[in-house]
């Protein structure tokens, strides 16, 4: 299951994003979204994880809770619009 990650710090990177997440289950995949232009964190990110029951535990824990000075928006990843 994927999920969406908001309003990220723009100090969170890869790394801190699955480290932040790790502890609810097994992470396949943090990813913080990247501008190609200004090479800086868009404030936004995708967590994979390898287990849909983890994944809603993370969701439920984690939408609303404040890190690093901002109020994460966690959910459910929707497929990309065209």
């Amino acid at each position: 299951m994927k999920l969406y990650v908001g309003n990220l710090s723009w100090s969170i990177n890869d790394a801190k994003l699955k480290e932040i997440f790790s502890e609810f289950g097994e992470v396949s995949e943090a990813v913080v979204i990247i501008d190609k232009f200004s090479k800086r964190s868009k404030g936004f990110g995708f967590v994979t994880f390898e287990n849909d029951e983890d994944a809603k535990k993370a969701e439920s824990s984690l939408n609303g809770k404040e890190v690093d000075g901002r109020e994460l928006r966690v959910n459910e990843a929707k497929p990309r619009e065209e």
